[in-house]
């Protein structure tokens, strides 16, 4: 196993619940790959290098962490339940009951006061497109939509309201493609409707991890391996041996040499041309041009240190401005974290700021959305970049690769791989346990 971010971990925990014994090489310091955690240096705080929300229609992450035993930090909420407060101050809850879906997100946005009339009538007509998800899968649905439509287009054939694109539909889109709805395309923000509401009412309710992101998997994860005799490397570059007749042959771990005929790599698409021992093979030079030509885009996190609390709610939508999302980690954690992550996703313009220039942008935003904000003042900023967050759904992207390839005994993994979801922790973890099968095959 090559990686050992979500794809690679869920897909090395797959194969040693049966019995396999798998070795996982991890180039970085530290196991997580791109959902990871850091000691802030100043407050000894845990900090995430970025906020991850799970969903109930995360089946395979969660299988993945009752696996490993971890199911229970990421508790799930009963239903939908979020707050979101506009750019004037503007607060509004929204609150689906425990109806069969989707009538529970009927009966949300009937009571929702960022809505009116003429918005609620708007979103009953993405009604036959959830059915038809209910009924005919998610993925179907997803496949009638035209490939180069984005979001916005798509929103706007749908005759989808100003209102409630701001309030609901341009955040998801956001939270789940890492992109704006002008630049995105529809096809994985449809396959993300159609998973959310429904078929089960739970499906789109939020789990927030309540440990940082490397105790909520990462560890766990290593400790169930080597439970079983399988080994994790650390601070280890795999290289896949692959002879004249395009089959694997061995992994070197560094300098070591381990004999195998069955290799996962597990990188993302911008480190895909390090994982070869020698030059890219004939069979997987396509695959290697696509992921080269592949964009990424950038998500930026503000960790925000205040001189007093500043409101009781977990987290709180923003609608206007080039933050997306707050999180109360205090609420979320305890009494052993004291920050708020501020998430800016789809951040290419606010990630070329500097620090401090971002830490102002945020508090200004915050103050305006958030009344109560506007008597606290900042004690530490921490600005978090990655640049290369998540991979670009814009259309005329690189065909995304799948899991087997022309190389006997390599299988691919990962976000960016084939899934039909956009990058997500379940996109990821879909991924690994997808190349598992097929290595146990």
């Amino acid at each position: 196993m090559i990686g050992a971010g979500f794809a690679g971990l869920s897909a090395a925990v797959a194969l040693a619940a049966r019995g396999r014994r798998v070795v996982v090489l991890e180039e970085a310091p530290r196991l997580g790959g791109r959902a990871t955690a850091f000691t802030d240096r100043e407050t000894g705080e845990r900090v995430d290098n970025g906020q991850h929300v799970l969903f109930g229609c995360y089946r395979d992450t969660y299988a993945f962490l009752t696996t490993i035993g971890a199911a229970a930090k990421a508790p799930l909420q009963p239903t939908l339940s979020l707050v979101m407060a506009s750019d004037r101050g503007r607060r509004a809850a929204l609150k689906c009951p425990s109806w069969p879906a989707p009538w529970h997100l009927v009966g949300g946005l009937m009571k929702w006061s960022a809505l009116g009339p003429r918005d609620r009538m708007s979103a009953m007509r993405l009604g036959p497109m959830l059915r038809a998800a209910a009924r005919d899968g998610a993925a179907s649905v997803a496949a009638r939509v035209a490939p180069h439509q984005t979001v916005a287009e798509w929103l706007r054939a749908m005759r989808q309201t100003e209102a409630i694109c701001d309030w609901l539909w341009h955040p998801l889109t956001y939270a789940a493609l890492n992109q704006s709805p002008e630049d995105a395309t529809a096809q994985p923000f449809v396959r993300v409707l159609g998973e959310l509401f429904g078929p089960r009412p739970t499906d789109s309710a939020i789990g927030l991890p309540v440990v940082p992101l490397d105790e909520l998997y990462a560890a766990p994860a290593r400790r169930y391996l080597e439970s079983r005799g399988c080994e994790v490397r650390l601070r280890t570059r795999g290289r896949v041996v692959v002879d004249e007749g395009d089959r694997v042959t061995g992994v070197m771990a560094g300098d070591d040499r381990l004999e195998t005929k069955f290799v996962i790599s597990a990188v993302p698409w911008f480190a895909f041309n390090r994982i070869w021992s020698a030059d890219v093979p004939d069979a997987m030079r396509g695959t290697d041009a696509r992921a080269a030509a592949t964009r990424s885009s950038p998500i930026v996190t503000v960790n925000l240190w205040l001189d007093a609390p500043a409101f009781d709610d977990t987290f709180v939508g923003l609608v206007g401005g080039p933050m997306h999302w707050i999180f109360n980690k205090s609420a979320i954690y305890g009494d052993r974290t004291s920050h708020l992550s501020v998430v800016s996703s789809g951040a290419d313009a606010i990630a070329a700021l500097s620090n401090d220039e971002i830490s102002r942008a945020t508090m200004d935003q915050l103050q305006r959305a958030l009344p109560e904000m506007r008597a606290r003042r900042v004690v530490r900023s921490v600005v978090v970049r990655e640049q290369r967050a998540t991979f670009s759904l814009a259309p005329g992207a690189p065909q995304r690769p799948r899991a087997e390839t022309p190389v006997r005994g390599l299988y691919l993994a990962g976000d960016w791989t084939d899934t039909g979801l956009p990058g997500t922790i379940e996109g990821a973890v879909r991924s690994g346990h997808v190349a598992a099968k097929l290595a146990l095959r």
